[in-house]
């Protein structure tokens, strides 16, 4: 049976089949949005026939396998290819124990993008049922602290539990913490423990004294990779007289990328525009000259230099091309969360001045990653476009300025538009039934509500735009101003889905907050800026009595707390329908 838990950068999913009823997955969603058996079937999914057979036969993983409370450390240069093999270990657990219900398999996809938005996901016996009933009236999830009591009456409904974590490194938050309460239940149980990580000194540490096995990808591996996906090449390569020229790509690739399994993907890729065996034998020498070596600094720098080549390749495209390239990398590094496709198709159409979505200005999925260089792929499962590796993330996050100078600006201004279109004109829904049908035709409609003003706040205050007399702040402003289109935003920003009845939203869909007050709740200073500088209104009240001192006091946004008193009239004692006050946020705060 399979279950999981998870806190901070990662979230575990845990499936206990004979104990979910229609209520309790609908507490699974409150707890986090994510679904992890997605996440496994999109990886075991790329997994190439044959591969990482060898971690399965290794006599250190059926050591693990068969002695209790036993740890196994799997560390991994980056790029070397870890989460697959965790994939299949997770595949191959499910595979043999899938008639076993005394048989617990807990995992967890670390994600370092997904931080914001993971909390802690348990099962749903009783002690769940009653953390949901403590935080639904709080609007809150639940921490780490109370998933660990959960999880000690989850574990003890079975007889043996394995528990498989992947990318560890990319646990930022609470990782040291979250790593004493897995080894704290280990202890308490016979729960044994596989850790699939970056080779970190201080994750190193934790795992001192317990067995391990390196995870690398192996020249079979990586030739059986390159076999499978030949047929990418160009068609020459392909052609029968050119056997020792397939052989000298499998056998070159092999060689020059030293066991990262990611630099295997991005050679390969890097000759798909090659019109000559000479060009592909040249390229193929390349590789030689810039391989990995045994140092992190050095693999860094090689894969650094795998990207940047990837950009020139797409600068390279025809203007068009290069143009929908270059859309797709911003929304996919800049974004807030991952996008799905049909998000990511919708963000890319969006035009000055539109007023709906032109379903002729969506690009298609397929011209989408073929014009990336090989930067960009779909999780096949959950429709999300994501970018090759978390090393193009940091790398693209480095480089931002270079790449995407003005991605927050240019984000921003495509979430306005979209909020702006006409069919939010009617405002806020006034039935669960008309706000679900505005989300089910409206995709890309949840994440401009919900981060358009991040976004601006990064724009107005990093010089990407200067907002005073510019077509972004005029933007802003005029979106603002527009009631109609604002409560429509704003409905779907703090709506609240009851999952303790069948109501659906319920009363989070009722609220409705004004332009001055939406600017606050995001602390777009440069914006309050421009709004009091016409006259408007600094403590005007939205229909939950609060005003734009009390939405920047909740949310800590000191800059805009300021500029509101300094005007002499935003109110630190005026109460909302809750009865807090900005004072009393602000204290809340610090």
């Amino acid at each position: 049976m399979t279950f999981g838990f998870g806190v901070g950068d990662f979230v575990v999913v845990i499936g206990l089949a004979n104990k979910v009823r229609k209520g309790y997955v609908a507490i699974l969603d409150w707890i986090t949005p994510i679904d992890y058996d997605t996440r496994q079937n999109d990886f075991i999914a790329r997994r190439q026939e044959g591969t990482g057979q060898w971690l399965l036969d290794s006599v250190e993983f059926q050591t693990w396998l068969e002695t209790d409370k036993q740890t196994l450390f799997c560390p991994g240069i980056q790029g070397a290819g870890k989460t697959v093999p965790t994939s299949i270990v997770i595949d191959y657990l499910r595979t043999r124990f899938q008639n076993d219900p005394n048989i617990g398999i807990g995992y967890i996809y670390c994600n370092f993008r997904r931080q914001h938005e993971q909390k802690p996901r348990p099962s749903v016996p009783d002690s769940v049922k009653l953390l949901y009933d403590q935080h639904k009236n709080k609007r809150t999830r639940p921490l780490l602290d109370d998933i660990s009591k959960a999880l000690d009456s989850v574990v003890t409904d079975f007889s043996r539990v394995y528990i498989i974590i992947d990318a560890l490194d990319e646990c930022i938050e609470d990782r040291a913490r979250f790593l004493s309460t897995v080894f704290n239940l280990q202890a308490k149980t016979k729960a044994k423990l596989f850790a699939a990580s970056r080779p970190i000194i201080d994750i190193e540490k934790q795992f001192k004294g317990c067995p391990s096995l390196e995870i690398l990808a192996s020249d079979n591996d990586v030739r059986k990779y390159i076999d499978g996906h030949m047929s990418q090449l160009p068609k020459f390569v392909l052609r029968p007289k050119q056997q020792d020229l397939q052989e000298e790509i499998k056998t070159e690739i092999t060689r020059g990328v030293e066991g990262m399994f990611l630099l295997a993907q991005l050679y390969l890729g890097s000759l798909e525009d090659k019109t000559t065996p000479r060009a592909v034998r040249s390229s193929l020498k390349q590789f030689q000259k810039q391989t990995p070596g045994s140092s992190e600094e050095r693999k860094l720098e090689v894969l650094s230099l795998a990207y940047k080549q990837a950009m020139e390749r797409i600068n390279g495209q025809k203007a068009g091309l290069m143009l929908l390239a270059k859309k797709v990398l911003l929304w996919i590094t800049c974004a807030r969360r991952p996008l799905t496709v049909i998000e990511l198709q919708e963000a890319i159409a969006v035009e000055d001045g539109d007023l709906e979505i032109d379903k002729d200005n969506l690009p298609e999925v397929e011209d989408m990653i073929s014009m990336c260089a090989g930067l960009v792929t779909i999780d096949e499962e959950s429709k999300i476009v994501r970018l090759v590796h978390y090393t193009a993330q940091e790398y693209f996050q480095k480089t931002q300025n270079h790449w995407f100078p003005e991605a927050e600006a240019d984000i921003t201004a495509n979430c306005i538009t979209y909020l702006s279109f006409d069919n939010f004109k009617q405002g806020f829904c006034k039935t669960d039934e008309d706000f679900e049908e505005r989300l089910l035709s409206n995709e890309f409609f949840v994440y401009a509500a919900q981060n358009w003003g991040h976004h601006a706040r990064k724009a107005t205050g990093s010089g990407q735009a200067s907002v005073s007399g510019q077509a972004l702040g005029q933007a802003i402003t005029k979106f603002l101003r527009n009631e109609a289109n604002v409560y429509a935003s704003s409905q779907r920003l703090f709506a609240f889905v009851d999952y303790s009845t069948d109501s659906g939203f319920g009363e989070g869909i009722r609220r409705q907050i004004k332009g001055w007050n939406l600017a606050a709740y995001f602390g777009i200073e440069a914006i309050i800026q421009l709004l009091l500088s016409d006259a408007t209104e600094p403590d005007s009240k939205d229909n939950s009595s609060g005003t734009p001192l009390s939405w920047a006091a909740e949310n800590g946004h000191e800059a805009v707390i300021k500029l509101l008193l300094e005007t002499g009239k935003a109110e630190v004692v005026s109460k909302d329908n809750s009865s807090r006050t900005p004072l009393s946020w602000a204290a809340e705060n610090g």
